[in-house]
């Protein structure tokens, strides 16, 4: 079978994007604060980008003969991103931390599958990989930014301002 590694990640990314966009929309729906006018719709525009990158991935998937995740149980069972009930607790800043968290999550997914299709050649998924990649990692800028910190996108530097 060819390809094999890139169909897991793909799959992998299938049930992430799946879980991530529903983070989103729980931010989207529990967020209260001075913020909020602005903040609510840009949700929106967040959930469309990770529904059509989801969209995508499905697609490259089947098109390599692959099988994604269909089910809400699927999703639930092979996610990396945790799952949480929705609370009226946190502040607009915490909430914008727990995107972070969860686009670097998928910044760093995206970089195994930009590694395993390139070890595979697979280039036009690569291809897609490393697009979809650019993409997170600018609303991690963003949201950053938002937070008033750096981006933080170099896995280095991000380690060394933890310790």
């Amino acid at each position: 079978m060819k390809f094999e590694q890139t169909k897991e990640v793909l799959n992998q990314l299938v049930a992430d994007l799946s879980q991530f966009s529903v983070v989103i929309h729980q931010t989207h729906w529990y967020m209260r604060g001075p913020e909020f006018l602005t903040l609510h719709p840009l949700m929106d525009d967040y959930m469309d980008e990770i529904n059509d990158q989801l969209d995508v991935i499905s697609e490259r998937l089947i098109t390599l003969d692959g099988s994604p995740y269909s089910t809400l149980q699927e999703f639930a069972d092979h996610t990396g991103i945790e799952d949480e009930v929705g609370n009226w607790d946190r502040t607009i800043p915490e909430r914008m931390e727990k995107l972070v968290d969860g686009y670097r999550y998928l910044a760093d997914l995206y970089q195994k599958g930009i590694e395993v299709s390139g070890e595979e050649g697979d280039d036009s998924t690569q291809d897609i990989f490393i697009s979809n990649k650019t993409d997170i990692e600018k609303k991690i800028w963003m949201l950053q930014a938002k937070l008033g910190k750096a981006p933080g996108i170099d896995a280095d530097s991000r380690a060394k301002s933890r310790k």
